[in-house]
């Protein structure tokens, strides 16, 4: 890297403007110390390390207020000698995802060393798929499932050791959970292969559980539908998930409900649809039918003159609404029968209805059932 009079002024260093946000700043340095990590220029290690000098002295510069107020006033004669320091080791928090580790700054410019990986842990969260039929959907039910999770050992009480034990440190990473690796400029830490990164180890291990924390069994637990569920609906038991590491929570359950369909009901959301056959002379001259809902049969008047695919809508006989009060609606078509056969009498009467009436146009094809029922009630 230059030095003294040669020495490359900072702002060109980062790429950035004079008067850059501090954020600008940071993302600047971030992209630079990316592109020139040594493990990630193996051909080239030596420009590599050098550079990553020069933007990690420069960045150190300009995110000090007080160190880059002095460089912008004197450049690089206000600050005196410039060592390999100053590093803000939250740039380097988001690099975990790209190179697996984490860079031990600590370690390398100064006493501390890398952190321990917590050894308590949320337990892992657990589905389960109920299939319910229609009217148990529509009612909601009380009902007893069993869930295969590991809980936490009795003996052991999670611990994992025998008792009368327990863990002790780590020998390998005497307790950090990290080990160091230098590879020339760089000492990099890494997570302990001995203890996984928890900086302790059981030599006695539970009998029951092997040394886990957590043992297999299958609880029974009694759930609640409520009225109103449809296929898809996510019910969240809390606290009933795998058993949490070294006294960690436990995870959630979750209960994903499959609803089956009806023979005579289509369903919308919390509305119902059903189709009603009439004969012609029903729906000429009215009539009162029995209409099927989920609580039992009502009645349904039908007026005089009722052509086919009319539809009627009985507010409050449909689906429970599932996060909120009352019910959907019932929409009922009716449909006029036609006979297919009839006899020379029948024949004749309906010549004679035919000779009384009006000629009139075929009337248009209709279109669906639910289209129909958009127009009618928007």
């Amino acid at each position: 890297m230059p030095r003294g009079k040669n020495k490359r002024d900072y702002y060109e260093v980062l790429g950035v403007p004079r008067g850059a946000p501090d954020e600008e700043v940071k993302k600047a340095y971030r992209r630079a110390a990316l592109q020139w990590h040594p493990d990630r220029n193996p051909n080239n290690k030596e420009e590599a390390e050098e550079r990553f000098k020069e933007v990690t002295e420069a960045y150190s510069v300009l995110i000090d207020a007080q160190k880059r107020a002095a460089y912008d006033r004197f450049g690089h004669a206000g600050l005196g000698p410039q060592p390999f320091a100053g590093f803000d080791e939250s740039i380097f928090a988001d690099f975990s995802d790209i190179f697996g580790d984490i860079f031990s700054f600590e370690d390398l410019f100064g006493p501390g060393g890398g952190r321990r990986r917590s050894r308590v842990r949320r337990g892992r969260d657990l589905r389960y798929d109920l299939t319910l039929s229609f009217q148990e959907a529509a009612r909601g039910l009380a009902t007893k499932i069993k869930i295969p999770r590991h809980e936490t050992c009795p003996e052991c009480k999670g611990s994992g050791a025998r008792k009368g034990t327990g863990a002790t440190t780590c020998t390998a990473c005497q307790g950090r959970g990290q080990v160091r690796y230098q590879q020339g400029f760089f000492a990099i830490s890494r997570t302990c292969p001995q203890c996984q990164g928890v900086g302790q180890v059981v030599r006695n291990p539970c009998t029951d559980c092997r040394g886990e924390g957590v043992v297999a069994r299958q609880r029974t637990l009694e759930i609640k539908i409520p009225p109103g569920v449809d296929s898809g609906t996510r019910l969240r038991i809390g606290g009933e998930g795998e058993a949490g590491a070294n006294g960690g929570p436990p995870g959630d359950l979750y209960v994903v409900l499959a609803v089956g369909e009806h023979d005579f009901f289509e369903r919308r959301e919390s509305n119902l649809y059903c189709s009603i056959p009439v004969s012609f002379p029903q729906a000429a001259l009215g009539t009162e039918i029995r209409v099927p809902t989920l609580d039992g049969d009502t009645g349904l008047k039908i007026p005089a003159g009722t052509e086919s695919g009319t539809i009627f809508r009985l507010h409050g006989q449909g689906f429970p609404n599932l996060n909120g009060g009352g019910r959907g609606d019932l929409f009922v078509e009716i449909r006029v029968e036609t006979p297919k056969k009839l006899t020379r009498e029948q024949k004749q009467l309906v010549e004679q209805l035919a000779e009384t009436l009006p000629a009139e146009n075929r009337p248009a094809a209709k279109s669906s059932l639910f289209d129909r029922v958009k127009d009618i009630f928007g």
